[in-house]
């Protein structure tokens, strides 16, 4: 479980290089969980080099769960933000953080269906419960 001050919700911010698909994926079904589970987790989304737009794939296979991303966009990753977190979670090989005193940094190789020759709709679906159950294991961790 991430230690955090008496009463204060943990903070994890979800990272991935665009911030257009898999990390705005883990954040918002980290949000859907928290909300299922009436548990208190501060969740960021960012990217070390955000891209235009949310992946419409993306939404679309959350949308499919009833999650959706509110008013979500691509955003790059502040110093702000990794001063706030508890634990940085980094999707994927693309982007990189550095570990710093105080900070939690782990990196959620993910499945990626088109090395597989898998493509669209069904690769996003692939792609958003593989995150998923990550998701769900990240917060029994994070909220004990």
């Amino acid at each position: 479980m991430v230690e955090k001050s008496e009463g204060a919700a943990p903070c994890v911010v979800f990272v991935c290089r665009r911030n257009r698909g898999k990390s705005q994926l883990a954040a918002a079904l980290m949000r859907a969980a928290t909300e299922r589970d009436g548990v208190a987790v501060e969740v960021v989304s960012a990217g070390t080099e955000p891209g235009e737009g949310l992946n419409e794939e993306a939404v679309a296979a959350l949308g499919e769960l009833g999650v959706g991303v509110g008013d979500e966009h691509p955003k790059s990753l502040t110093d702000e933000m990794l001063a706030r977190a508890d634990l940085v979670v980094v999707l994927g090989t693309e982007a990189r953080v550095e570990a710093r005193e105080g900070l939690a940094v782990e990196t959620w190789v993910t499945d990626e269906p088109s090395l597989r020759g898998i493509h669209g709709e069904e690769r996003m679906r692939l792609v958003r419960d593989d995150i998923g159950s990550r998701v769900e294991e990240l917060l029994l961790r994070l909220t004990g």
